[in-house]
């Protein structure tokens, strides 16, 4: 698939952190023409770093509700972006068809990082980063909105 879909969703392991920032990133860069949710294959309550990182840049993510592929409430997505191996598994199972496209965005997993705040800060940011760059260069035309 090539351009923007009509329809994305992001996933992740917990639908904690990564997955949660692509989909706010996602919703900043592409605005409401695209509808874009997330989900994980075992949900968690969001991540307080992935809250702050987030607030760094003006997003607040605070709100955000974990849920898997089961809850979701649209069944169907032009796009499933995998950002964990295990969500890609499952994205894979859970793809409606051939019209699905199931993409993979290997992103380190920040809550690996082990050190002071500022050390685990600091790969937050980075997996945060990853994803934006990865979100714009996959979505080329997309206006920035926000």
């Amino acid at each position: 698939m090539n351009g923007s879909p009509r329809s994305l969703l992001f996933a992740c392991t917990r639908n904690a952190v990564r997955s949660p920032m692509a989909e706010a990133l996602a919703r900043r860069w592409l605005g409401s023409a695209v509808f874009i949710d997330s989900a994980g294959v075992v949900p968690a309550p969001v991540n307080p770093f992935a809250v702050a990182v987030m607030d760094e840049i003006g997003l607040d993510i605070r709100g955000h509700h974990a849920r898997t592929f089961d809850e979701l409430s649209v069944r169907s997505f032009d796009l499933i972006v995998a950002l964990s191996a295990n969500a890609y598994r499952e994205a894979k199972s859970y793809a409606a068809g051939p019209r699905t496209t199931v993409e993979y965005w290997d992103v380190a997993d920040p809550t690996l990082s082990e050190g002071s705040r500022e050390q685990r800060l600091v790969a937050f940011r980075l997996a945060r980063d990853d994803i934006e760059t990865r979100t714009r260069q996959r979505f080329p035309k997309a206006s920035r909105l926000g």
